[in-house]
């Protein structure tokens, strides 16, 4: 699939990204418009598969909430299962549990189920952003104490701190937006350049498409 607008290779769905428009509590962009626009998200899918390559997995799990999404659209290309890593009070079965620091400096804590897999259980772990590493940090913990093995990382960006050049050192890493690109440039410095022209129909479930 290819936008009319640009080409495939060059991750034209970061475009669709929106800023935040209601202050500093909150993320400072949102992805979601990439998942709602069907050309946008199966190209995403697309390329995180293909930069998956060679990465053996048997089941992706998704960081509560946003990487229910993108988790589980990945699940469902690859033919695997999915599992939810929760934030804390929301699974009503035995859990295991880690407190974490998030973006924002808030302290959370994170509750997957326990038991969710065999020893040696090979796990993908997906996030919509990755920006200081701390709710990857705590899925990686709660993977690794069940015996199960981190087979690599998948995200829309991966901002650049001391925790997550960590990471990349760790594991494999799929993202949207290629380190050392200009988009990761400017997520870095979180302000994309897209934002100046930055319209929302663009992001319409019909966008790119004619009607007939």
């Amino acid at each position: 699939m290819t936008d009319p607008k640009g080409p495939r290779d060059n991750r034209w769905y970061l475009s669709l990204m929106s800023p935040n428009t209601k202050g500093p509590k909150f993320a400072w962009l949102d992805p979601t418009s990439i998942y709602i626009n069907a050309a946008a998200f199966q190209d995403l899918l697309d390329d995180l598969i293909a930069d998956l390559a060679g990465v053996a997995f048997d089941v992706v799990g998704g960081c509560d909430a946003m990487g229910f999404v993108l988790g589980a659209g990945l699940a469902a290309r690859t033919g695997k299962g999915f599992l939810p890593v929760r934030k804390a009070g929301k699974l009503c079965v035995d859990t295991d549990r880690v407190s974490f620091t998030n973006y924002s400096g808030k302290t959370q804590d994170m509750e997957m189920r326990l038991p969710a897999f065999a020893k040696g259980t090979r796990v993908l772990l997906a996030d919509q952003w990755i920006q200081t590493g701390g709710t990857m940090e705590a899925a990686i913990q709660l993977v690794e104490r069940q015996g199960g093995v981190v087979a690599g990382l998948a995200t829309i960006a991966m901002e650049t701190c001391d925790a997550t050049d960590d990471f990349a050192r760790r594991f494999p890493v799929a993202a949207a937006v290629v380190p050392g690109s200009q988009w990761h440039v400017e997520c870095n410095a979180q302000d994309l350049s897209s934002f100046k022209t930055y319209q929302p129909a663009r992001t319409f479930p019909t966008a790119g498409r004619t009607a007939g």
